[in-house]
């Protein structure tokens, strides 16, 4: 099958335009069964009614894993700001409403993975963390109610598609049920490795249009970074992790 060039690429796939669908091809490094969690998790959160694409198939080109969906035609909100066709703060807006609006779905069923089990998972795989830090974040993420809501775990300006006057969600290999708190203070993490600017300003939004607190949504800092680090992004700075780590000991 000749799906010519990728129209966008990430570290775990590239992404393709086929018959007006998109191809989400996985690279051959993932796990033998991502495809198909993936999937799983976006036709639950499409079975919702929340704005996200739906899922066609899921299958193999190659050796390769594949996702095949829905191809909502329009711009992300990040590259709308980079092209200065909106400015910085509509943009923050239109991405804190609609994390808003994802983030008041109660999950009642066992459909979609708990966060605090996915965090465990990767505190665990961080190997830049010494087994008595990981030890006393995980007695931290114990100590932390557990939540009911659903959670995107990778919400930023880049997976928010602007389309026919609709906002379409994409990206939810990380989706969890959980605390919504949490889920803030990872989209301020993924900020602020590009910009503190646009991360404290998107924290000053979604506290005013909430009412949650900067500070019980700094509680999960420690743990949001240590599961970051299991993650071994290589443009993320591992030194900074690991410094917002110690400097948000108790």
């Amino acid at each position: 099958m000749d799906l010519g060039k990728p129209i966008a690429s990430g570290n775990t796939a590239e992404i393709y335009l086929l018959h007006n669908m998109v191809v989400k091809l996985f690279r051959g490094n993932v796990l033998p069964n991502e495809a198909v969690h993936e999937a799983s998790k976006q036709t639950f959160v499409y079975s919702s009614g929340l704005p996200v694409p739906k899922v066609f198939d899921v299958t193999k080109i190659g050796s390769r894993q594949a996702i095949m969906m829905e191809y909502i035609k329009g711009k992300t909100l990040g590259e709308r700001l980079i092209a200065k066709e909106l400015p910085l703060d509509e943009v923050i807006s239109l991405t804190v409403e609609e994390q808003q609006r994802l983030h008041n779905v109660t999950i009642h069923s066992s459909d979609l993975e708990q966060m605090k089990e996915k965090l465990k998972r990767q505190i665990n795989a961080a190997d830049q963390l010494e087994q008595l830090k990981k030890t006393k974040l995980l007695q931290l993420l114990e100590e932390i109610a557990d939540g009911d809501k659903l959670c995107h775990g990778d919400f930023h300006l880049f997976n928010l598609i602007a389309a026919n006057n609709r906002m379409a969600i994409i990206d939810w290999v990380d989706a969890s049920v959980g605390d919504i708190h949490a889920d803030v203070y990872r989209s301020y993490l993924l900020y602020s490795q590009y910009s503190q600017e646009i991360a404290e300003k998107y924290l000053f939004y979604y506290c005013k249009a909430s009412g949650l607190s900067r500070r019980d949504i700094f509680k999960w800092a420690p743990i949001i970074v240590a599961a970051r680090l299991s993650e071994n992004v290589a443009s993320e700075d591992e030194e900074r992790l690991l410094n917002i780590i110690y400097e948000n000991e108790r």
